[in-house]
Formats: structure tokens, sequence, C-alpha cells
């Protein structure tokens, strides 16, 4: 096969990789924390996508602009919802957070297709069709542009964790919830930033993938499916396993698209899934059991 167009497809996965990365990270610092896997997370995405999307054709914001709305009121979101009904309501158990959660998806997906129907939607904005010349390839504009903001983005996430006290306080609680409030940390709040945190990502996830992608009530099924295997393969809890998995996860489904066709691109994630399962449970960056 031409080296052009193994190299182009290596370029488009490592672009959309990025995106995953930023969806994943979410995931990871929920689970990190809360220790939890948040079920909602593929349908919050899509609740934020349809925010982005009639921002645009209400209001006239650009999808990129958008990032200043989405991002505090998804943090907002999260916190308020985290504080006022899933802790509330879970009692301090993580099963409960579970079923909490799934139940919030299925609540949520179902009020998507009442309010939105079942139809597809897209934008179009001025930079859509444009293409960026990289030596001999021609790369999409808007892809070009989400990867470099999902990737800065995470960087700011990643410095937030480790240099904030905030940042301090969550992975205190993140590794030991009693010691934590023994010292006076408010777990409970941390709790819920780290949640509000988590959809803040998905917030900005949203705004970043509008201009190259569609929407629909079952959109967040695509991402969320992918985002926990990112979160496995890279290691649960790990920011840096996160952005290593997407990035992998991104050029597997290129490939995979290349060499097997678009509608079956997909089963190398899903090897990929297994064999990780199968030979390094813990993922590649995750603390061995």
């Amino acid at each position: 096969m031409d080296l052009t167009i193994l190299v182009s497809a290596a370029l488009n996965g490592l672009l959309i990789g990025g995106i995953y990365t930023l969806v994943a990270s979410g995931l990871t610092l929920i689970y990190g924390v809360l220790h939890i896997i948040n079920f909602a997370h593929g349908s919050m995405l899509m609740l934020a996508m349809f925010g982005v999307y009639y921002l645009l054709t209400k209001l006239g914001i650009d999808p990129y602009l958008s990032l200043l709305v989405m991002v505090p009121l998804m943090f907002a979101v999260g916190y308020l919802l985290y504080k006022f009904l899933i802790g509330k309501l879970a009692k301090g158990k993580d099963e409960n957070i579970l079923l909490i959660t799934l139940g919030l998806s299925i609540l949520i997906e179902n009020l998507a297709l009442m309010f939105f129907k079942g139809d597809t939607r897209t934008i179009s904005v001025s930079y859509s069709d444009t293409m960026v010349e990289l030596g001999p390839h021609l790369v999409s504009l808007p892809k070009l542009i989400s990867f470099g903001a999902a990737m800065l983005l995470c960087l700011i996430l990643g410095l937030v964790i480790q240099r904030t006290d905030v940042g301090k306080a969550i992975r205190a609680v993140a590794k030991e919830r009693v010691g934590a409030r023994l010292v006076g940390i408010d777990v409970d709040k941390v709790f819920a930033i780290s949640y509000g945190i988590g959809l803040a990502t998905l917030g900005a996830a949203a705004c970043l993938l509008m201009p190259i992608f569609y929407v629909s009530p079952s959109t967040g099924h695509v991402f969320v499916l992918v985002a926990f295997t990112v979160v496995v393969l890279g290691g649960m809890g790990s920011f840096v396993g996160a952005v290593v998995g997407g990035l992998l996860v991104g050029l597997t489904e290129s490939f995979g698209g290349l060499f097997l066709g678009e509608s079956l691109g997909q089963i190398g994630i899903s090897l990929i899934f297994i064999l990780i399962l199968l030979f390094r449970p813990s993922g590649l960056f995750g603390a061995k059991q």
C-alpha cells in the first residue's frame, strides 16, 4: 500500500484520537476520585453537543467560541447534579451511584428523543471544508484545530490537578478518603467538583466535535464505548494513560477503517480491549493490583 495513504491514515487517527482523549479524561477523573463508572457520560456528551448545535443555529455562536459557554455550563450542571441528586441519593454507596448514573442515562436519552426526535443534525461553518497542507498531505482544518485544542485542554487539566489546591484536594480524596476527611478536606464537595470537571471536559469535547461530527439522541453510545476502551487501555484513573490510550484507539480505528472498511473499522478497538483485559487488566499505566 502507498506510504502516503498510510501516513494520511495515521494523521487522521491521531487527530480524532485527541478528542477521544478529552472525552476519556473526564471519565478517568470521575473514576479516579469517586471510584465508579459514570454510565451517564455518553448521554451528557450528547446533551452538550445539542447545546453547541443550538448555540450556532439560534444565536450564531461559533462552535469553538462556544467553549466559553459550554465548559462552565457543564461544570455547573455536573456540580449541582452530584451535590443535590447523585450524592444525596447514593448515601455513600458506590453501587448506588452506578445505578443512579445508569438511570440518568436512560432518562436523558429518552427525553432527547422526545424533544429532538431521532433526526441526525450537523452544522456547517465557513471553514468546514478548509484543508491544510502538511507536507504532501492534506488535513482538515477543523480536525487540526480540534486536536490542538483537545491536547491543550488536557494539559491544562493535568496542571490543575497537579499544581492547584483544588487539584491537591482531589488527589488526596482519590488516594485516601478517610485521611482526607481527617485533615479537614470537605470530601463531598470534592466529589461534586470532580464530577463537575468531568462533565466540563464533555462540554469542551462537544465544542470540538460538532464541526467534524453529527449529533443525534444516540450519539453518546458511539463515544462512551470508545471512552471506556481508552480508560481501560490506558489504566483506570491515569491521565497519561488516557492520552496515550486515546491516541492509540484513534490510530486503531483509522487503520481498521483503511484495511477493513469503514463499517468494520472498530473491530480493532474491540480486539485491543479484549487483549488488554487478558494480558494487562490494570491497563498500560494503571497500578498492578
